[in-house]
Order: structure tokens, then C-alpha cells, then sequence
């Protein structure tokens, strides 16, 4: 799966970190700026798919950073993080060229709606994938369809079969699926992955997942 691109600009280095492990998480490949030559530097030698900026920093203000790439033809969409809350900060970000504004403190959940809302509008997330049998499934809204009636699934088999989407083609080995389906202290068995998995194949065909025995499973449809 191609991984988003994704440009932080935060100097202060331990939200940064925590920015940065949010996002991982959450798959996105991200590189960290702590001020606006970092910045600078790194759009110029890379392609990103969205920058996360904040705005005042020890070495400029990212409200300027973003005039100075938008002057440069740079189209790439950006979200301001900032502790300012004044409609004048937020209408020269946005006539400036920025797509949203989240104030500090970060509500994460929320930052990741607003990044998938913007990656959906540019076309960079693929709103429903066939899966065959005449099934679908919604990556933005994490939902799998028959025909056009969501199909209701338990949480734990829900989020199996967006992680196998997710990695389409690739292995997700036991210990990723049980990290991602079980607390720390809770209790888990390899016999419960492999009734969620054969709920799937019941959903999606018995062709549609490969085991690799004693590694973990791959999405092959």
C-alpha cells in the first residue's frame, strides 16, 4: 500500500514526537521539521502528499513559510496547529492558502478526521474498493458494504478486516492482529483469530485470505 506523505512542522520536540507516533500508527509515513529551514529544505526534496504546520516558531512564523511555498506554485495542502484563536491569525492563514485550522490542544481523533477529510477531497484516499461477492468496503468510513447495505460487524472482526484491507497484498503477522484486536492484560487465543478470519472468508470467499501457517494472513482479493 502506498503510504501519505506527510510534512510536521512543531518545534517543540516532545508534541512533535507524540504527533509523530499518532500518525505512524495510523500509517502515514511523516517527517519532522523543528523549524522553517528544516521545513524549507525538506518540501523542496520531497514530495508530500500534506504539511501539518505550526505558526509561531523561534525562527519565523509558518503562516510565511506557507505564503513562501504557495509563491513557489506548492499546492499541497495544509493544516495549521496553533495555540492562536484570534479571526485575524486564522483569515491570513486562510487567504494565505491553508485548508484548516486546529487549535492547541490537539484533540488527535480529530486531527486524523480533518487529514483523511482533506486526503478524500484531493483524491489521494479511494473512498470504496470491490471486494467481490458483490461486496465493498468504505476505507473512509472503515465500513463494508453488500451491494448497498452495510454489513454490521463486531468491533474486533471490524477492525481485522480494515487492517487486512489496509495491508492488502501483504503478510500481517499474529502478533500485529493481536496487538491490534486485544488490550494489554487481555485475554486472547489464536482459536479466536481464526474464527474471525473464517467469518471473513464466509463474507468474502474461502480464497480470500491466505494463511501462512504459524505467521499470520494475507488479504489476496
Amino acid at each position: 500500500m502506498i503510504k501519505t506523505n506527510i510534512l510536521l512542522l512543531e518545534d517543540d520536540t516532545l508534541f512533535a514526537n507524540s504527533l509523530q507516533d499518532f500518525l505512524d500508527e495510523c500509517d502515514f509515513c511523516v517527517d519532522v521539521a523543528h523549524n522553517i529551514d528544516e521545513a524549507l529544505n525538506l518540501s523542496y526534496k520531497c514530495n508530500y502528499d500534506l504539511y501539518i504546520l505550526d505558526i509561531n516558531l523561534p525562527d519565523g512564523n509558518g503562516i510565511e513559510l506557507l505564503k513562501t511555498l504557495r509563491a513557489s506554485q506548492d499546492t499541497t495542502p495544509a493544516i495549521f496547529l496553533t495555540s492562536y484563536k484570534d479571526k485575524e491569525t486564522k483569515y491570513k492563514g486562510f487567504t494565505e492558502g491553508c485548508d484548516d485550522f486546529l487549535n492547541k490542544p490537539v484533540d488527535l481523533d480529530e486531527l486524523l478526521l480533518r487529514i483523511n477529510a482533506i486526503l478524500k477531497r484531493i483524491g489521494r484516499i479511494k473512498s470504496k474498493i470491490n471486494l467481490g461477492n458483490n461486496f465493498s468496503y468504505d476505507l473512509y468510513n472503515k465500513s463494508l458494504f453488500s451491494g448497498d447495505e452495510r454489513v454490521i460487524l463486531t468491533p474486533k472482526l471490524a477492525t481485522l478486516l480494515d487492517i487486512l484491507i489496509q495491508t492488502k497484498g501483504e503478510l500481517v503477522t499474529k502478533e500485529i492482529i493481536i496487538s491490534k484486536l486485544w488490550s494489554s492484560g487481555e485475554e486472547y487465543s489464536e482459536g479466536s483469530i481464526r474464527v474471525y478470519i473464517n467469518q471473513i472468508k464466509k463474507l468474502l470467499g474461502e480464497n480470500s485470505i491466505k494463511n501462512y501457517k504459524g505467521l499470520g494472513y494475507t488479504l489476496e482479493k
